[in-house]
């Protein structure tokens, strides 16, 4: 690389990253650049499956009347949205009361889909700026990542629906980051999910047809390390040239690096890539409700093949305004979920979030059809969020949101009952789970207070 000239949009693709040269003073003279804040253990069940944990996100709350189950412990009734998941009563459990308020307004104004969707995983409030200076926190699908992703061929999988990203303004000067992202690797290093259902199977699975993803993958991996060592190379001849605070700023780049040269090592180790009994997707489907059962379906295969143990589904971001012609909603979700008591858009909200409920349920089914390998099924030995981190979408509020822990997390549930957690963080639950995964136990994450008791 020549300086000043360096194309910083050169970007490392191929283990589920993408890493781009950081702007560095020494590529724009004459500007001022503020300072940037700069052991595992696998979880296994008690008969030895692995545990697995995931994160489904859906958008803009939902109606409280309709979603709210009737009764606590075993004897409750699910609301009429979360009826399509009464066969699986067995394999859930509904959490009321479960809260995010970093995600409230504060002193931060306006920008509340923003604060959702970048708090619910992380429990922190997150930075206000439309600008790349983006602060969040590590989510918590990659503490357990870090923890327990060398298990496997993949230490995570981010998926979504959403076109996604980076940049630029989204919410009310909140930067595109935090809306198209749940998983945070580090305060600023969100993992961009994939889109793509093909590209998802073909990262799985390789790509190519049948008898020949052993040597597609094979010359993948040897691609991907060919560009890792040029960019490495480039990198570091660049950084001699470099100011003081930009060799802080390569300092990080460089450990991105090194972290996905380690996850192509890890992937080398898995040689036997199960077949999965399917032809490639051809892309992203036209009907949404399509698109969701697509990206479902890859989830669940690389649960079931243990490519990962750990996964986010970002099914839309907060503040969507997707409309649904599968159940002929014309008007934007967004548009309708700031219905001002109008019961005609209450209406047609709470058919969007039916809708929702319909994908989760045919998900859950789709993984108890799946034995695993102690006999159980997968959902069995799953722990799956599904919420928002809004809860009334007319409101903004961000208290008792709207959640479903779904699984058995390997029989240690309390499943099939309404626990009512009366005013919690929600980083309470994931400071459980964490510790039902394995990971060294934490004293606090996010802003939690301490773990749930009795789930």
């Amino acid at each position: 690389m020549k300086l000043p000239h360096t194309n910083r949009r050169s970007f490392l693709r191929g283990m589920g990253a993408c890493i781009a040269l950081p702007a560095f003073e020494a590529m724009l003279p004459g500007r001022v650049f503020a300072a940037e804040a700069a052991a595992s253990r696998v979880a296994t069940t008690a008969t030895g499956a692995p545990l697995r944990m995931a994160f489904l996100y859906f958008p803009n709350g939902a109606i409280p009347d309709q979603w709210n189950p009737v009764g606590t412990g075993s004897d409750f009734k699910f609301g009429n949205t979360l009826t399509p998941l009464e066969p699986l009563r067995d394999h859930v459990q509904m959490i009321s009361g479960l809260e995010h308020l970093n995600a409230e307004a504060g002193n931060d104004g306006a920008g509340d889909h923003a604060r959702a969707n970048g708090t619910f995983l992380t429990g922190v409030r997150v930075k206000k700026t439309a600008g790349s200076d983006i602060y969040a926190g590590i989510s918590v699908d990659q503490i357990a990542a870090q923890h327990i992703g060398n298990a496997t061929r993949f230490a995570s999988l981010e998926l979504s629906t959403d076109p996604h990203r980076k940049s630029g303004g989204c919410d009310s000067g909140y930067s595109c980051a935090y809306e198209s992202n749940l998983a945070w690797r580090t305060a600023t290093s969100p993992l961009s999910p994939e889109s793509n259902p093909r590209l998802v199977f073909e990262r799985l699975f390789g790509a190519g047809v049948h008898g020949q993803r052993g040597a597609n993958l094979v010359q993948r991996r040897a691609q991907q390390r060919s560009i890792l060592d040029f960019v490495m190379d480039d990198a570091k001849a660049v950084e001699k040239k470099l100011t003081h605070r930009d060799k802080a700023k390569m300092d990080e780049y460089l450990t991105g690096l090194r972290e996905i040269e380690q996850r192509i090592v890890t992937a080398e180790g898995f040689t036997d890539i199960p077949d999965p009994n399917m032809p490639s997707p051809d892309g992203i489907p036209t009907a949404y409700d399509e698109y969701i059962r697509l990206m479902f379906q890859m989830l669940a295969l690389a649960f079931e093949t243990d490519a990962t143990r750990v996964s986010t589904l970002l099914l839309a971001h907060d503040g969507s305004n997707r409309t649904f012609p599968e159940i002929e909603i014309a008007e934007g979700h967004h548009s309708l979920s700031h219905h001002r008591d109008d019961t005609d858009m209450i209406r047609k909200v709470a058919q969007i979030d039916r809708f929702y409920a319909d994908r989760l349920a045919e998900f859950l089914v789709m993984l108890d059809s799946k034995q695993d390998s102690d006999g159980n099924s997968i959902l069995h030995n799953s722990m799956i969020v599904y919420g928002c981190g809004n809860s009334d979408g007319n409101r903004h509020t961000h208290s008792n949101l709207p959640v479903v822990l779904a699984g058995n997390g390997g029989g240690t549930f309390q499943t099939g009952r309404h626990l009512s957690a009366k005013a919690t963080p929600m980083c309470n639950l994931y400071l459980d789970m964490l510790d039902r995964m394995g990971v060294p136990k934490l004293d606090r994450f996010g802003d939690s207070t301490g773990r749930l008791a009795g789930i």
